[in-house]
């Protein structure tokens, strides 16, 4: 239901240059706020998953979401633009830390790759409509875009409410902040990792749509029609592969899908059509399906059950910290070239791969 809503972060960057009339150069620092909200927020969500709940922290930052969504749509100025971007960032992502530790508080450590797969496949299947929807949304009016997240919001936050039990451990409570967390040598790598990572796939929600339609010159429903391809391959592809891939080794197959959305990525700088979007979005979604499921089974093995919410806050963290670096990095890139841009993000997929394979063997002893 949420992500059948979820239509604003894909056409940020389109809204903040057509609508309200932003350089690039000014929506890349709108959306680099909006990822220190976010930094903060994952901090702080982690820490009150674990001690208010996962029930309450997942329908108390959906219900803010949706305020702050309204609030956006309706702000004018860049300072209310700023203002309101950086309070979504607090609250968008709150959700993370507590679903993550949902997922591995009810499912057994052999099932919960293909969990966090299932997972994965339901938020796409409401994506494939949703930027479908909002391509053809954002030409009648951006608006539309921001009510119909903030609705959706609710409705997330409702059904959660009244029909997902809390599930956190409730024999051991854990205090305190995030030392025990970045103690663990193993769990900061792979956060690093996940950071090279996030940098690249972020771009789909920063620079890609800017690109698209300011230097390729797509119109927002083409663009959106092409994304759209992304959650459609998801939405069929994943769960034929899901069970598959769930029994490979966890470090080489995360890897594999790294490097596979690095090629994927750099060759965007090619693109001059809708089709050439297509097929570089069919390539970085195939590494997109090979890592699904995998970096929350990673995590939820490494995580003590008093720390689940903490542990996913700091994965979380290198997601949020993306936001600020992707479009901060992204802009000026883009400003050089379309060459610039996707030769760095494809080489950041790449390292990125290379890590986790040197990762791989603390990760198999763990």
């Amino acid at each position: 239901m949420n992500r059948l809503g979820t239509m604003v972060m894909p056409f940020t960057g389109v809204y903040l240059t057509q609508s309200r009339g932003l350089s690039v150069a000014a929506a890349g620092l709108v959306m680099g706020v909006f990822g220190v909200g976010s930094l903060l927020s994952q901090l702080v969500a982690g820490v009150l998953a674990d001690r208010i709940g996962r029930r309450a922290t997942l329908s108390g930052g959906m219900l803010a979401t949706a305020a702050c969504m309204l609030a956006l749509g309706y702000s004018t100025s860049l300072p209310a633009i700023l203002a309101s971007m950086f309070a979504l960032g607090l609250v968008i992502d709150v959700y993370r830390p507590a679903s993550s530790a949902l997922v591995a508080d009810l499912v057994s450590a052999e099932e919960r790759p293909r969990a966090y797969g299932l997972l994965f496949w339901a938020i796409n299947l409401g994506y494939s409509v949703g930027m479908t929807a909002g391509g053809w949304l954002a030409g009648l009016g951006f608006v539309w875009l921001f009510w119909i997240d903030a609705v959706s919001s609710v409705v997330f936050a409702v059904l959660v409410w009244r029909a997902v039990p809390e599930t956190r451990p409730e024999s051991r409570q854990a205090t305190g902040g995030f030392g025990v967390v970045l103690r663990d040598r193993v769990m900061v790598g792979f956060t690093l990792v996940a950071l090279g990572n996030a940098l690249v796939y972020s771009q789909t929600m920063t620079m890609l749509p800017v690109a698209m339609t300011s230097v390729v010159k797509l119109s927002p429903h083409e663009f959106g029609l092409a994304m759209a391809l992304n959650g459609i391959l998801i939405v069929v592809v994943q769960p034929l592969v899901s069970g598959w891939l769930g029994r490979r080794d966890p470090a080489r197959t995360f890897a594999l899908g790294l490097a596979v959305m690095g090629v994927g990525f750099a060759l965007t700088a090619y693109v001059s059509s809708v089709l050439g979007l297509a097929v570089t979005i069919a390539i970085w979604t195939a590494g997109e399906i090979v890592t699904a499921g995998i970096p929350g089974a990673i995590v939820a093995a490494l995580a003590p059950a008093e720390l689940r919410g903490r542990y996913s806050g700091l994965f979380g963290f290198a997601w949020s910290l993306s936001a600020v670096l992707a479009p901060l990095l992204g802009g000026p890139l883009l400003e050089l070239g379309s060459g610039a841009l996707w030769f760095t993000i494809g080489g950041v997929g790449l390292a990125s791969a290379a890590g986790m394979l040197l990762l791989g063997p603390a990760i198999r002893r763990r």
